[in-house]
């Protein structure tokens, strides 16, 4: 599975940004509180 573009879903629970996303290193500064998925 892919990451998915376009915006992040917030997490109804929470109001974050749903944790169970990833993001590339390049865009990890924009969100900081998600992990980066690396390519193997």
């Amino acid at each position: 599975m892919s990451i998915k573009r376009g915006p992040k879903p917030k997490a109804e629970s929470t109001g974050k940004t749903d944790q169970r996303r990833r993001v590339t290193p390049e865009n990890k500064p924009k969100h900081p509180s998600l992990k980066t998925h690396d390519h193997k």
